[in-house]
């Protein structure tokens, strides 16, 4: 609920404003320890990834009530907004966007890491467990930009906004594409923040999507094997019904204003 979301956003406001909170059964406050502000935003920002990995991989609506949070408390602590980036880049490298490329020296196992996948004991992570955690974070990232949180105060401008989605979107048809990742992250990318990109850059952003149909997609579809077919189907299932509607449906989770009243 909208209240529920309030008091949590408060309280992490307070804590990170030196005020004294109430956690785990007792008062904690940054004042205690001359790193304990740096240590704070540190973990907060890594937790924050971590949601969009682990919650909204499996939860896809959660993205949006995480994300004006996150959005609302990078306006007033712009530090947890640089390791938020940091910590969302070194675990979906996707997010930058870029794709890691295999240097000499580097071991098999390094470079699955780098690319963004989890390794135990030598073992690599089943690609869609992999596409699935990625999907949540750009989900989450998706969703932050077009964000603001409703009680903050207006006047500046949104931190990390989506001039910046218009950003990844553009350097992501500039780089080759990669089998299963690019058309599983253009769709989950545009499904969340499309709406507001269309209303955002209009005519600009229906140019782009014309090229993602004409240019773009034929690329993707030429290094996809018949087994990796399922994420390009959906794009393009995507792709065809915005185009002929000249419309990009709002997500599905996204906030109304009826939220903030619950």
């Amino acid at each position: 609920a909208g209240s529920q979301l309030r008091e949590i956003f408060d309280k992490i406001n307070n804590l990170l404003s030196g005020k004294s909170v109430q956690s785990g059964g007792r008062n904690v406050s940054v004042t205690q320890h001359p790193q304990a502000l740096d240590f704070v935003y540190y973990k907060l920002a890594e937790k924050f990834v971590n949601q969009g990995e682990e919650e909204v991989s499996y939860n896809r609506d959660s993205a949006f009530p995480i994300a004006v949070v996150v959005s609302g408390i990078w306006e007033l602590h712009p530090r947890v907004g640089d390791l938020f980036l940091a910590h969302l880049h070194k675990k979906c490298p996707y997010s930058v966007p870029f794709y890691p490329a295999l240097k000499e020296g580097t071991s098999m196992e390094e470079y699955q890491r780098m690319l963004g996948y989890q390794v135990k004991d030598s073992k690599m992570e089943e690609q869609d467990h992999f596409l699935k955690r990625m999907s949540g974070m750009i989900r989450l990232y998706a969703a932050i930009i077009q964000l603001r949180w409703p009680y903050g105060n207006k006047q500046g401008t949104h931190p990390h906004g989506l001039n910046y989605g218009w950003r990844w979107l553009a350097q992501m048809l500039n780089m080759e594409p990669l089998a299963d990742v690019t058309a599983t992250l253009l769709f989950d990318f545009l499904e969340v923040c499309g709406n507001a990109l269309m209303k955002q850059y209009q005519v600009q952003f229906w140019k782009m999507m014309l090229l993602i149909r004409e240019d773009y997609f034929p690329r993707i579809e030429a290094i996809t094997s018949s087994r990796q077919m399922g994420s390009l189907r959906r794009f393009k299932q995507f792709l065809e019904a915005c185009l002929q509607q000249k419309e990009i449906p709002l997500p599905k989770g996204s906030l109304q204003p009826s939220f903030w009243r619950s």
